[in-house]
């Protein structure tokens, strides 16, 4: 283990009652190109986030359209119900670990996830993994966007009938594309407001959805007079040989939905009261929420199947067979409140502070934010979803399993090497003990090398099936693809760990 980096404690002052450290006044230079309002420090007075936000919050992300999907694709693969909600739960029980490790600077130091970096990569250096981190969340913005706007689109066609029927435009009826802009521009409305508003939002949006979740639930086990026979369907891996090769690969893939927010949680974080608050927070709200999200899709996907003779999994597709125009209409609203729920708080907030971190003179978290809606058009979302293999396997799955190698750096420099202890003036100041290299760790980007080659050099796809040779990109790492994101933290964790003991050891004798 590494000796603890001794702190230089100029320019901080710790409440001694909870632990948590702000800027002394003038303690930045303000002339500083590393410094805005939205990175600095989040006051001690203004960290007022409780356990019921942070909960809230998960919820609140939590009940969205893919997350309803995730069992479907479990159960696709040969899973029983039991097996796939035991899948996603333990997932969301090992992917909590990286987000309450990481998510402890926030509360402590009020910073978001680009400054945290740079007490690992350097001043400079943090925007290696700030815009890796933010071009995942560009994309996944504009593609959560057009899925919530085509929800808005199928139920808006069973009430106005010819609505879906419109005349095409780029190759999509118009009336999908002003969907689509209304409900971009809702995003943007709400998340301009600042994070204060995205608090009070996911405050009442989180009951909501769950009430609507549960409307489904009563709706269709009435309709099929119980819960359906899904759920008497055994598994067809078993518990044993045939299970194993399936559930591993399975549980990264689960693990890999929320690994985005392993990093960027700080960015919540900052705002909470203490501690407690986030650790019982995110506790609470996300191995929970996600195992009874995915339990209650089985439950309505079974009495589907009872109603229907086949297994609805969409619950915008099932809500649309329902005659009843208010029960159309709150179906709507749920969609709407849902989608825009997860995609703000897990697409936008992130980028919006990388960007700002990228250029903290041009760019505040409310351009970071703009920035943020234009790139998620500009990639065409309708494209990326018409060809899933160029997206998921090609770009996303490559650039995610680098993101487990940022959490393993993150953790090991944060916990191990400085003990949580660092000098908060300093990461806003060129020439601290943060400035490395010219601005860069270097040794913190050989272990990002290291760990991303590790866990994305394996990738391959069976033939016809994606972009990757059939025997991996580096064939004798093909074993490890499976398990990108778990081989790519554990590996980053433990280079940076030896490569920064020298640098330890120096701050250690030449004292703060």
């Amino acid at each position: 283990m590494a000796e603890t980096v001794p702190p230089a404690p100029a320019g901080g002052s710790i409440d001694d009652s909870a632990g948590r450290v702000e800027l002394a006044p003038g303690a930045v230079p303000p002339d500083s190109r590393f410094v805005n309002d939205d990175l600095l420090p989040v006051p001690v007075t203004q960290r007022r986030w409780t356990t019921y936000n942070f909960a809230a919050l998960w919820v609140g992300m939590a009940h969205n359209i893919p997350s309803w999907l995730l069992a479907s694709g479990l159960v696709a693969l040969g899973m029983d119900w039991k097996q796939a909600v035991f899948t996603i739960g333990l997932a969301n029980l090992i992917v909590l670990a990286p987000m309450l490790l990481t998510g402890h600077a926030g509360p402590k130091y009020g910073i978001p996830f680009p400054v945290l970096a740079r007490a690992s990569f350097g001043l400079r250096g943090a925007n290696l993994p700030a815009l890796v981190r933010a071009a995942v969340a560009c994309a996944w913005f504009g593609i959560q966007t057009w899925i919530g706007g085509q929800g808005i689109f199928i139920l808006l066609g069973k009430i106005f009938g010819g609505w879906t029927k419109a005349a095409e435009v780029g190759g999509q009826p118009w009336t999908l594309w002003v969907c689509f802009v209304i409900f971009w521009a809702v995003e943007l409305a709400i998340i301009y407001r600042g994070m204060e508003t995205l608090r009070r939002f996911e405050n009442w949006a989180a009951p909501f959805v769950i009430v609507g979740a549960l409307v489904l639930l009563v709706w269709i086990t009435a309709k099929a007079g119980g819960l359906g026979p899904l759920l008497d369907q055994p598994s067809k891996l078993g518990w044993g040989a045939d299970f194993w090769p399936v559930f591993f690969p399975s549980l990264m893939g689960m693990i890999a939905f929320w690994s985005t927010l392993s990093l960027n949680i700080p960015d919540f974080t900052r705002f909470g009261a203490g501690q407690r608050a986030q650790i019982w927070g995110q506790s609470l709200g996300l191995p929970t929420t996600m195992t009874l999200f995915a339990l209650l899709s089985v439950f309505v996907t079974s009495g589907s199947q009872a109603v229907y003779g086949a297994a609805v999994w969409d619950p915008v597709e099932l809500a649309a067979k329902t005659d009843n125009v208010f029960g159309l209409l709150y179906a709507l609203v749920t969609v709407l409140v849902a989608t825009i729920s997860v995609n703000i708080a897990a697409n936008v907030v992130s980028p919006a502070y990388d960007l700002a971190n990228l250029a903290p003179k041009l760019i505040n978290f409310r351009r970071g934010a703009l920035i943020t809606g234009i790139v998620g058009v500009l990639i065409m979302p309708w494209k990326l979803t018409e060809t899933p293999e160029l997206y998921i396997f090609t770009w996303l799955g490559l650039v995610g399993g680098l993101l487990g190698t940022v959490a393993g750096i993150l953790i090991a420099d944060y916990w191990v090497i400085r003990r949580t202890v660092l000098d908060l003036a300093g990461l806003y100041t060129p020439g601290s003990r943060y400035w490395y290299t010219s601005g860069w760790n270097l040794r913190a980007v050989a272990a990002f090398a290291v760990g991303g080659v590790l866990a994305v050099g394996g990738s391959h796809s069976a033939e016809g099936k994606g972009p990757f040779p059939e025997d991996g990109l580096i064939p004798f790492l093909k074993p490890l693809a499976d398990y990108g994101w778990a081989v790519g933290l554990a590996a980053a964790l433990v280079l940076y760990v030896v490569l920064m003991q020298p640098v330890a050891r120096a701050a250690r004798h030449s004292g703060p």
